[in-house]
């Protein structure tokens, strides 16, 4: 098969991880390339992610490097065996791709945490707020709000179809914002009240009260996989998303994600904290 001209993060991730047990014992792209009867090139395709490994093939990759069976490549084996079309392959094409890719993130993620001090968070929006977020896309981007609306709402079913523990760390600036007025605020404070009562959700807040500290500003999307070596962070930035899988970088995001819930309001704290914002904008 020709090289993917557009491989997923996932794959891209199977890819790193692939690069990582090479590289952490020091064999060369040829020594592999011997071991599972292949070429230079398909190796260096394989660790970019443009290329698929089959079962059999990652198992000697990985022998061949000292890594047994166990979790971690029980998790790398199954990233080589899934190969279904999932429902956000239909907006390939339509939306930027490191857009999609964070449905996939969240679709195979084991839980899913985000920090953010500035707007709700996308699988919390409700359709007035998602709409009035999308309206800040500049002109040459317009066509695509509709697409990009219903795209987060879509995305937003994993909390019914595939529930599994979601925690939100939200500052009271991301609270407060206004995007679409007073009336869109109101009922999206409502509806992070309602969500914040399903089985797995945890939504927290982060009063103006409490000092600077340690991943104020910060915006960041941790999803847990399999095993810890397999997590991601994704970051929100200007020109899009960008997605995080280096060991030092994750450990250092997983630090801020733990120091900022350890000053964070709990659950039903929050809650309360929510009501009375709510009579801010009655």
């Amino acid at each position: 098969m020709p090289p993917r001209l557009s491989p997923t993060v996932r794959q891209q991730r199977l890819g790193i991880e692939l690069r990582r047990m090479r590289e952490r014992v020091g064999v060369t792209p040829k020594t592999l390339a011997a071991v599972i009867g292949t070429d230079l090139p398909k190796i260096s395709q394989m660790e970019n992610g443009k290329s698929g490994i089959s079962a059999d093939r990652l198992r000697i990759w990985a022998h061949t490097c000292g890594y047994e069976d166990g979790p971690y490549l029980d998790a790398l084996l199954a990233m080589t065996q899934d190969r279904r079309k999932y429902w956000w392959d239909g907006y390939r094409g339509r939306l930027p791709n490191a857009i999609i890719d964070i449905a996939e993130m969240e679709h195979h993620a084991a839980s899913l945490s985000i920090l953010n001090s500035t707007f709700i968070p996308g699988l919390l929006q409700t359709p007035a707020y998602a709409a009035a977020v999308f309206e800040r896309l500049p002109p040459q981007h317009r066509q695509e709000a509709e697409i990009r609306k219903a795209f987060r709402i879509r995305r937003q079913q994993i909390l019914v179809d595939q529930p599994k523990p979601y925690g939100a760390i939200l500052h009271e600036s991301a609270l407060r914002m206004q995007f679409g007025g007073p009336e869109v605020l109101r009922e999206q404070l409502r509806s992070l009240l309602e969500n914040s009562e399903r089985p797995g959700v945890e939504i927290r807040a982060i009063p103006f009260s409490v000092p600077t500290y340690t991943g104020s500003g910060e915006s960041l999307y941790l999803a847990r996989g399999p095993v810890p070596e397999l997590d991601t962070v994704q970051i929100d930035l200007s020109h899009g998303p960008k997605f995080v899988h280096s060991v030092a970088e994750l450990d250092s995001y997983r630090r801020i994600k733990e120091r900022t819930a350890e000053i964070a309001l709990g659950p039903e704290e929050t809650r309360e904290f929510i009501r009375t914002l709510l009579k801010d904008f009655s």
